[in-house]
């Protein structure tokens, strides 16, 4: 294609994108004039089909910066994904199909949601990891079914967050070969220059983790082409620096960081159409020529998918497609799921669940953030990444949760995450976006409470358990024995739009006895009870034992008393009303039980005996009873 087409192709991008933030009187106009040119050489390169979202061998494009919606909604209409332009008049309006970020499930063409700067490029290593597996299970030395690559847009705010720098050290570390990482480096901010906060070398940055490095400047279309070339090429995953100016186009906020984040006014688009050759007057206008090139996206697509397909039908791949059927159609009933008759600690119990489904399943893995042995998350036998299903992340939580949500999204894979519960912290941002998006990601969580002991009060989760229930769409199972914590894994499998977390005790918890009424997938059921009780304990986790011995010893003096176990507190209170009055009996005292902050047991509970403070350094049982949670102390707060 001749240059002078591709300048009309970009500059068409760009008037869109300022027509959009213009209409909208909100966006960010500046980086999509600036990486238009960039855009407009990628949709040569780009492998998709506009008519199936689907298509497993498609290459993946992910917008880290997904501020940058107006050069997005641009090329979904243009290459043909099925919005009008009537959705681009609409963007930033409420429930049209071009809200301000990018949202996976929302607009078609979307491969996951951005818009947290760093996540982006995160989930750009997980699709690559995800390909690289999914390749180790299926692909032959005479014939791939999975051969893409990964394409991720990047800006400076991109590359100053952390989670970056944790993301594209596992990236080189595992050579992700198929991952292009093109850097818009503007060296502008919200701020002004990026002078004022950044004077690292990105360059050396990235050698040192292993990447190869292209620089170009990202307004010569000859220069950005032989980029790609290279980088598809190369044996390593490939950074390309584009020197681009900000809202390239814009005439007199060309280059400003006043272009960022507001609309160009309608006199500065005007003043740059002209200059361009466009007619002022229009708006939102796309000649047919332009459209004519863009659409050809649909017919390349589809012809790339059909020469897959017929590619699956040779011989030689028969035993590779067999291989991707069983990831792509998991059967739960392959699980031989264990039981356990003893006291045991709930990441103990979990561990073994965990096993007996990746033997079932060939689509489960995962990894820890460099805790496996203490997580029990080690899959026994299963190999290392990619060919094998244990993963070693690092100590790199941000990361890790992120890589896994695009994992997720991939399509045939079944991903968990693990660490400590305290440092789900670190990991907040992803699990956040697993929620909003409903990415069946399994977050393990261990060392659950302050029964953690002689670590301290840095290691010991107080407020994590409200946090992560408060949260909408994000189901966390705290389990009180292996049976619940079989329930809990039985449920998430099912949850196909709702990320679960599973938060595991280090210490060893008691068989629970049978329930008497309801079970532990509903959330929440009544494990114990007697006649005419006037006082139901509820609790979760190791605190449920604690209330089985409150219950035997106030029976003692003659008080009858009922005992709710709430493994997943977020379940249970979706339950129908009439199930919950069975469970919780309206006409008792309700006290919940819990070793944490436990301010969302108020919805439930008359009296919440629970964590003021944080915990202490000394041994479990030890810090039990220094915090109240022994029979005695609360069945003094009880009466």
């Amino acid at each position: 294609m001749g240059n002078t087409m591709r300048q009309k192709m970009a500059d068409t991008i760009r008037f869109l994108a300022a027509d959009m933030v213009q209409a909208a009187n909100s966006g960010h106009p500046g980086a999509p004039m600036g990486l238009a040119d960039i855009a407009v050489v990628l949709s040569e390169h780009l492998n998709h089909n506009p008519k199936n979202t689907h298509w497993l061998n498609r290459d993946r494009l992910v917008f880290s910066g997904g501020h940058g919606t107006g050069l997005i909604y641009s090329l979904y209409y243009l290459w043909g994904y099925g919005l009008e332009l009537s959705d681009l008049k609409n963007f930033r309006q409420l429930d049209s199909k071009t809200p301000g970020h990018p949202e996976f499930g929302h607009t078609a063409g979307v491969e996951i949601t951005t818009g947290p700067l760093g996540q982006g490029i995160a989930n750009a290593v997980g699709f690559s990891m995800a390909s690289k597996f999914v390749g180790a299970q299926t692909n032959s030395e005479t014939a791939e079914l999975i051969d893409h690559n990964v394409y991720c847009l990047c800006g400076d705010g991109d590359l100053e967050e952390g989670i970056s720098y944790e993301a594209c050290s596992i990236a080189g570390h595992n050579k992700l070969d198929n991952l292009i990482l093109i850097y818009d480096s503007n060296r502008i901010t919200i701020e002004g220059s990026t002078d004022l906060s950044i004077s690292e070398n990105i360059r050396m940055r990235f050698e040192s983790q292993a990447w190869d490095v292209l620089e170009c400047d990202g307004h010569d279309f000859d220069a950005i082409d032989a980029a790609f070339i290279q980088a598809k090429a190369n044996k390593k995953p490939t950074l390309i620096i584009a020197n681009t100016v900000i809202a390239k186009g814009a005439g007199k906020l060309e280059g400003s960081h006043h272009a960022h984040g507001a609309p160009l006014g309608a006199d500065v688009i005007a003043e740059a159409k002209s200059a361009a050759g466009f007619n002022p007057e229009l708006s939102f206008h796309v000649d047919e020529d332009v459209m004519a090139r863009f659409r050809c996206a649909i017919e390349k697509g589809d012809l790339l998918e059909r020469e897959w397909i017929h590619r699956q039908k040779t011989l030689p791949l028969m035993e590779q497609n067999e291989a991707l059927a069983a990831l792509q159609n998991p059967d739960f009933s392959r699980i031989q799921w264990p039981a356990f008759d003893k006291a045991d600690a709930t990441r103990n119990t979990n561990g073994k669940i965990m096993n007996a489904i990746a033997k079932g399943i060939p689509s489960f893995l995962g990894g820890s953030a460099d805790l496996s042995p203490s997580n029990k998350t080690n899959l026994n036998d299963m190999g290392v990444f990619p060919k094998g299903r244990n993963i070693y992340f690092g100590i790199r939580e941000h990361a890790m949760a992120s890589i896994v949500n695009a994992m997720a999204l991939y399509g045939p894979l079944m991903p968990f995450s693990a660490t400590f519960f305290v440092f789900s912290d670190y990991l907040k941002p992803a699990a956040r976006i697993a929620a909003l998006t409903g990415i069946q990601q399994f977050f393990i969580w261990t060392h659950d409470s302050i029964g953690v002991g002689e670590d301290g009060p840095t290691h010991q989760p107080i407020e994590h358990l409200s946090q992560f229930r408060a949260l909408p769409n994000f189901y966390v199972w705290r389990p009180a024995d292996g049976a619940e914590n079989v329930a809990a894994w039985k449920s998430a499998l099912e949850m196909k739009k709702s990320p679960s977390a599973f938060v595991c005790s280090r210490q060893n918890l008691s068989v629970l006895p049978n329930a008497v009424h309801g079970d532990a997938s509903r959330g929440g059921y009544l494990l114990s009870s007697d006649a005419d009780a006037t006082i139901t304990l509820m609790a979760s986790g190791s605190e449920v034992e604690l209330a089985l011995n409150i219950k035997a010893k106030l029976n003692e003096s003659g008080a009858a008393v009922n005992v709710v176990s709430v493994p997943c507190y977020d379940l249970f209170i979706e339950q129908d009303k009439a199930y919950m009055s069975e469970v919780i009996k309206a006409d008792t005292k309700k006290v919940a039980i819990e070793a944490a902050r436990g301010l969302e047991w108020y919805k439930l509970a008359d009296e919440v005996i629970a964590m003021d403070s944080f915990g202490a350094s000394a041994p479990a049982e030890q810090l039990f009873e220094k915090f109240g949670f022994s029979v005695d102390a609360i069945i003094g707060k009880i009466n």
